[in-house]
């Protein structure tokens, strides 16, 4: 079953430090590298390596990354037929500084992201509507996701909304018409006011969002793995151990991994494990999409790790 990202494209640019400099203060860095990502691209690349079929929505600048990220899209098997260049516009850029605990920071520039609009949602509306699952972010404009949630509804096709970067202009109304609601603790905690220290806390904040309508709710808490809430029900999946390395586009591969278990079948608690474990093998190596698994290397690393 097809799955459509409809969401960035981005250039990540990332250094890595024993410390992020002050106001003021030029450190030297110890690594620099440089790959394809943006919250949708990511997210289809994830799919795609663990042989989900991926259609990629987007836009790029004409300039020297857009050549780079469709051949990109295009050597991990995603469809690029909806991606296009906007002229006079740089692509995204996600500048990233990954520190010596592994944690990241990081800025986006969206560039040629904010020119993916709600007519790109109908010019596309025979490709979609063959689709099974459409997943969305916030790195373009929620017209657009308005209108891809909408189009979702009106063709019967489920919807996946990650609310990444979290914005309080978010339409809770539109995420209610959501099958599956997918932050992370930061965005729980950006999107509610609510305190997020605790788990329990976290699940007050969760059932604050489900109150208002919210169908399935899927909190990914990093290395304590993910919290799914829906209706009375409350389950907490943990997390492997592993020793992490780079925790960036970690939420990515979860939700690249849970839309592709879905599409494969897979039952929803079950998907949220797969995908819980995808994600913590995807910080054991540098970079967000390079540091994606196949569905072959997944399984011998599961095996591998009992």
């Amino acid at each position: 079953m097809k799955i459509a990202v409809i969401g960035s494209c981005m250039v990540d640019l990332i250094a890595y430090t024993d410390t992020v400099p002050k106001a003021g203060e030029t450190l030297v860095a110890k690594e620099f590298a440089m790959g394809c990502g943006g919250k949708g691209a990511n997210q289809a690349v994830a799919a795609s390596k663990l042989g989900a079929e991926v259609l990629m929505m987007g836009r790029v600048g004409d300039d020297a990354f857009a050549d780079n990220t469709l051949a990109n899209f295009e050597k991990y098997g995603v469809s690029t037929e909806h991606v296009s260049k906007v002229p006079g516009v740089s692509s995204g850029v996600a500048p990233i500084w990954v520190d010596a605990d592994s944690q990241n920071r990081i800025l986006i520039i969206p560039g040629a992201n904010m020119h993916l609009l709600p007519a790109d949602i109908t010019a596309a509306k025979d490709q979609l509507k063959q689709c099974s699952m459409i997943i969305l972010q916030l790195e373009i404009p929620l017209e657009t996701v308005y209108a891809a949630i909408e189009f979702g509804n009106a063709n019967g096709i489920p919807v996946l909304l990650n609310p990444a970067p979290a914005s309080t202009e978010l339409n809770i109304d539109y995420a209610c018409r959501c099958d599956y609601f997918v932050p992370n603790e930061t965005e729980l905690e950006i999107l509610t006011g609510m305190p997020v220290d605790t788990e329990d806390q976290i699940a007050q904040a969760a059932g604050s969002l489900l109150a208002k309508g919210l169908k399935n709710l899927i909190v990914t808490l990093g290395d304590k793995g993910a919290l799914w809430m829906h209706g009375g029900e409350r389950r907490h999946i943990t997390a492997p151990s592993v020793g992490a390395v780079d925790t960036t586009g970690a939420g990515d591969a979860f939700i690249g991994c849970f839309a592709a278990e879905l599409a494969a079948g897979t039952e929803v608690e079950a998907a949220i494990g797969r995908a819980v474990s995808y994600a913590s093998h995807s910080v054991t190596g540098k970079g967000t999409q390079t540091s994606y698994a196949t569905a072959d290397e997944f399984s011998q690393w599961q095996t591998a790790a009992g």
